[in-house]
């Protein structure tokens, strides 16, 4: 990979100290501290995206979505089926979410199983399904250090996805939802965050694909902490901001406002940390994205469940069917456009169906 452009500014020649809480966080002596630096890349400028139809390329149409008016609402999916379902109901930006890939793929829990290659597979398959449809994929802690950081960000931008979050929780990540959460020095999470910039910014051609920094700090060093994260987050290149875990309406507000002008998501899960916010709701706080992680998975156990239930019970899945018949299901899952498009190639393989 060719060297990213410099698009760094020196603005000034001292950082805020970091909090003294762990031992990765010790500040280190004045005349050792590094300049700080703001990225600064104005073909990016969200002024740039605010006229003109939204494009047909994943990333730089979100980037037009996060400049205009609205709240983004991207239910969170877990495999084809969910994809399908997600465009059926008219959503116009989906999220991957790493649990629910973690779990549709692997059966297991969200604990650092998925690798690299688990998550670029998943996204290769729903972006496919309508490659003009965002998608925000969950990129845990990048995998690994800056070199495997880059790689994901390319391995990401060429599966079609148009825009990552990167944490800065340990390696052996949890889901940010549980308990026990360990976090790195707010350096290594720099390291992260400049490391996605660069590789971003190496893409031959420009590429609009949209960085999100996620901090896991609140729980493990308080909300004042996280916020301080996310903003040297965003001077080293971050897109958007992302704090797990907001727990009240007036948090989320006051993060809102610390973070201006950079766009804040915020992760909905029913039963998690965070309130049940509405998407109207989470608008009206300020909000720029809204992701319900679980959405999908979650009803995916509710409803698998009964139907395995009312089988062992009944020996039939004519009630679980609820009368859809093989047909019906295809449709959901596109074989309609498969049939126009072979028609209008001069097939017909698929005349009777």
């Amino acid at each position: 990979m060719s060297p990213a452009p410099d698009y760094f500014t020196k603005t000034s020649s001292s950082v805020e100290r970091p909090h003294r809480t762990t031992e990765s966080q010790r500040p280190v002596q004045e005349e050792s501290r590094p300049s700080k630096v703001v990225y600064n890349n104005p073909r990016l400028d969200p002024a740039n995206f605010l006229e003109g139809p939204l494009s047909t390329n994943p990333a730089t149409r979100l980037r037009q979505m996060l400049a205009r008016p609205g709240i983004v609402i991207a239910p969170g999916i877990c495999d084809g089926i969910s994809a399908r379902c997600a465009l059926e109901a008219g959503f116009d930006c989906m999220y991957q979410s790493g649990a629910a890939t973690t779990a549709s793929r692997m059966g297991q829990p969200d604990l650092a199983i998925a690798t690299l290659n688990d998550f670029v597979g998943a996204a290769q398959m729903v972006c496919s399904l309508d490659p003009t449809v965002p998608v925000i994929a969950d990129a845990d802690t990048g995998f690994g250090g800056p070199t495997m950081v880059a790689r994901t960000v390319t391995q990401y931008a060429r599966s079609g996805v148009a825009a990552l979050h990167i944490e800065d929780q340990v390696q052996t990540k949890r889901c940010g939802h549980l308990l026990g959460k360990q976090v790195v020095s707010r350096e290594e999470f720099l390291v992260r965050i400049r490391a996605a910039v660069n590789a971003r910014d190496a893409i031959p051609g420009g590429s609009d694909f949209i960085i999100i920094a996620r901090t896991d700090s609140a729980q493990v060093l308080g909300m004042e902490e996280a916020v301080t994260r996310l903003k040297m987050a965003a001077d080293a290149g971050a897109d958007v901001c992302f704090i797990e875990g907001v727990k009240t309406k007036e948090l989320l507000e006051s993060t809102v406002a610390a973070l201006a002008p950079k766009p804040v998501l915020v992760n909905v899960i029913s039963g998690g940390l965070t309130p049940s916010f509405t998407s109207g709701e989470a608008e009206a706080m300020g909000a720029k994205i809204i992701i319900f992680s679980l959405v999908s998975c979650v009803a995916m156990v509710h409803a698998v469940r009964a139907a395995m239930q009312s089988l062992k019970k009944t020996g039939t899945d004519f009630v679980s069917a609820q009368g859809m018949d093989p047909k019906a299901f295809f449709q959901v899952m596109g074989l309609d456009e498969v049939i126009d498009f072979d028609s209008r190639a001069g097939g017909t393989a698929f005349e009777v169906i």
